[in-house]
């Protein structure tokens, strides 16, 4: 596949800026077009980041083992998007996470040099990079947030919370109850114990993986 193949207009990095442009950009600078088979390691936790990692296809976890030895899932990242973005010019550049593909995937590899220069021609282009590291500090105040809950039913109230408002609310479960126990760091029939509790007591309904909140103000209580 060409750079013309993947949807590179939909990558946060490239927001505002022509998609001939942007090919332009990866023509300059991808060095590196690389294929990895589900199941396998992208890069492991505390390697040096050399590249910068924009996954063009597929779907990839990020998942972090504690010093006790305990797996945390961190997120899913699918296409058109970058690895640890803000950790390329960090004082500490070391992946903080393992990164694995859920699904066979594709990735352009740009050295870290190659895009600072290119950040340093295009200020669109150093905006987008500024905003989408940005975010992924709020994504993780929110994942710290989470973590310092204590109960399993208050983690699940403020993940359910976030993925719905008091004018929608329901939305799709995209991970399996084995993913949402590692993403919130407890066990797996503990969590199935607390949704099962929840769902008798009229809280939340399940159906498929579609999860609805019936009472909105029993899971605020819990937080």
């Amino acid at each position: 596949m060409g750079m013309a193949d993947y949807n590179v207009t939909s990558c946060p990095l490239f927001f505002h800026i022509a998609e001939e442009e942007i090919n332009k950009i990866l023509e300059r600078s991808v060095v590196e077009t690389r294929t990895v088979d589900k199941g396998n390691y992208v890069v492991r936790q505390g390697d040096t980041i050399q590249f910068l990692y924009l996954i063009m296809d597929g779907l990839v976890r990020t998942e972090m083992v504690t010093k006790e030895g305990n797996i945390l899932e961190i997120e899913f990242i699918e296409s058109v998007r970058p690895l640890a973005p803000a950790f390329l010019v960090a004082s500490e550049n070391r992946y903080p996470v393992d990164v694995i593909t859920a699904e066979k995937s594709v990735f352009y590899l740009i050295p870290k040099s190659m895009w600072l220069k290119e950040l340093m021609l295009n200020e669109t282009l150093l905006t987008n990079f500024m905003k989408v590291n940005s975010n992924m500090t709020v994504f993780l105040s929110k994942k710290v947030q989470m973590m310092s809950i204590k109960s399993i039913k208050g983690k699940l109230s403020l993940y359910i919370l976030e993925n719905t408002t008091p004018q929608n609310n329901a939305f799709m479960l995209k991970r399996t109850q084995t993913q949402l126990a590692e993403y919130f760091g407890v066990q797996r029939p503990s969590l199935a114990r607390s949704l099962g509790e929840m769902i008798r007591e009229g809280i939340i309904s399940l159906y498929k993986r579609k999860l609805t909140v019936l009472d909105r103000r029993r899971l605020e209580d819990w937080i």
